[in-house]
């Protein structure tokens, strides 16, 4: 019977951060996820990494000081998957007045040391080229740094940096009991297999299903709670700078307009509470067309529902009491009681400093080296955030068969561990069969092997957004693939 320090239960990105820094400090890790990492809320968030204009208009300072202070984080430790952009506010007449706007950014800017980015500046958008995707008669723009992340690729890398600092990554594992004492007792159906663990501590980071998970499976109180919906959708390309925009909506929400793979738009993000069961989330007409109006508001190409490619939707948990976005730990440990560690909610950006204080909460209980996470770079990550162009450049060198924009998307995805997945190819063809226009045989492979991939929507829409342009034959070829992937020598 195997024995761990520490099992998390729970593959989103709370669960694999709390995997990365316990298995960094010196513990016995095991997480489980009964399907695969980033299944839910984690591939379903606004992708931004930010210090939040909406936090700073309620006086949130400190928040946004300790955001915008991991914004700096993840620049330095994870380059490929976190990228600088310019975030441009049209001035609307009938929203916040410009002085509000710019004594906001004034405030935002001062509240970081900004690392390297530059700092807010007034845009003449009739002169420049944000303005030419907008309506008319916008003639003034407040544009600020900030950065945009692959979501789910940042939990699929976290994930294995915990792998290879000793965690042991469990996917389509599933516990279905846990007993407490003054240690955990685990049962699993493990892909099929009955198994038992034990483990001194137990994290239940089960996002959605969280209040379920401790009700049914660890017998604990239920925690107080509340569950809400968090949707964006995906639409044709409807501008062509390089900006996010943030458009200020007629009841007062802030909606983000982002690049999204580099033809598409990503527009959301729009709240509500929600009530069911998480694994069947669906984004309601209702939402879909809130989100349209708000971007046909600014841009002179009307958005309209039958536009939308795609929806994402995820479940996110905040405290009854509080309703705050900014996560929740909770700690429970008594006189021959095994502890318990409860993390829910919680956005992109502080993940990381999240898992760190959750996983000190321990260090009563275990001998454990000091936090070290917001030092090392995540797999790929061992470069300076301003020279990701160089890094295309030189894959563009290396594997002269790659066109720019599928060298830019590998760099994104594997950053400096590209090589392992191309290894010396000199053609196209040597890296076995295509699926679409980008997706080969040996990333597959590479997945599959590394990245805990088994399904198609595994990689078509966790470790890359591929799905979005692959063809329906593709796919179907991709599924008998990887039920039999050919082995090389």
């Amino acid at each position: 019977m195997a024995h761990y320090d520490l099992a998390i239960i729970g593959g989103g990105l709370n669960g694999v951060s709390l995997a990365r820094d316990a298995a960094g400090r010196g513990l016995r890790v095991i997480l489980i996820e009964q399907g695969d990492l980033a299944a839910a809320a984690s591939s379903a968030t606004p992708r931004l990494i930010h210090g939040d204009l909406a936090v700073l208009e309620r006086r949130g300072f400190r928040r946004v000081r300790r955001a915008l202070a991991e914004r700096r984080t993840w620049l330095r430790i994870a380059p490929h998957l976190v990228r600088p952009m310019r975030f441009v506010i049209p001035a609307h007449s009938d929203e916040r007045p410009p002085w509000l706007l710019r004594a906001g950014l004034y405030v935002y800017d001062a509240l970081t040391n900004r690392g390297g980015l530059s700092g807010s500046t007034t845009l003449d958008i009739t002169h420049h080229p944000v303005g030419n995707a907008l309506k008319r008669p916008f003639g003034i723009a407040f544009e600020y740094a900030d950065c945009v992340v692959d979501d789910s690729r940042l939990v699929v890398l976290t994930a294995l940096d915990a792998a290879e600092r000793g965690a042991a990554i469990r996917t389509g594992a599933r516990c279905v009991r846990a007993d407490r004492t003054d240690i955990w007792r685990l049962a699993l159906v493990d892909r099929g297999h009955r198994r038992v663990i034990t483990a001194n501590a137990l994290a239940n980071a089960t996002g959605g299903w969280t209040s379920m998970v401790a009700e049914t499976v660890l017998r604990q109180p239920r925690p107080p709670m509340v569950a809400m919906q968090m949707s964006q959708i995906v639409v044709p390309r409807l501008f062509e700078s390089d900006n996010v925009y943030v458009f200020q909506n007629n009841d007062g929400r802030l909606i983000f307009a982002s690049p999204f793979e580099r033809d598409f738009t990503l527009v959301g993000t729009v709240t509500r509470d929600f009530i069911g069961d998480p694994a069947i989330v669906a984004m309601p007409g209702a939402d879909v067309s809130y989100l349209c109006d708000a971007a046909s508001r600014y841009f002179r190409e009307r958005v309209a529902p039958t536009d939308v490619v795609r929806t994402a939707s995820g479940v996110n948990l905040t405290l009854a009491s509080a309703r705050r976005r900014d996560g929740t730990t909770l700690f429970h440990a008594r006189r021959r009681k095994a502890p318990l560690l409860t993390m829910f909610g919680g956005d992109v950006t502080t993940s990381r400093f999240r898992a760190e204080r959750a996983v000190t909460r321990l260090t009563p209980f275990y001998p454990m080296s000091r936090p070290w996470t917001a030092g090392a770079a995540l797999p790929g990550g061992d470069f300076a955030w301003d020279r990701f162009e160089t890094e295309v450049d030189h894959a563009c060198h290396r594997w002269r068969f790659l066109s720019e924009p599928q060298a830019r998307r590998l760099v994104a995805a594997y950053g400096t561990r590209l090589p392992a997945v191309l290894g010396e190819a000199k053609t196209r063809d040597e890296l076995g069969p295509g699926f679409g226009p980008e997706l080969t045989g040996v990333e597959v492979r590479y997945l599959m092997a590394r990245e805990w991939a088994r399904f198609p929507e595994d990689i078509l829409w966790r470790r890359s957004k591929l799905g979005l342009t692959m063809p329906a034959g593709d796919r179907d070829a991709l599924a008998v693939f990887m039920a039999d992937p050919p082995r090389t020598g």
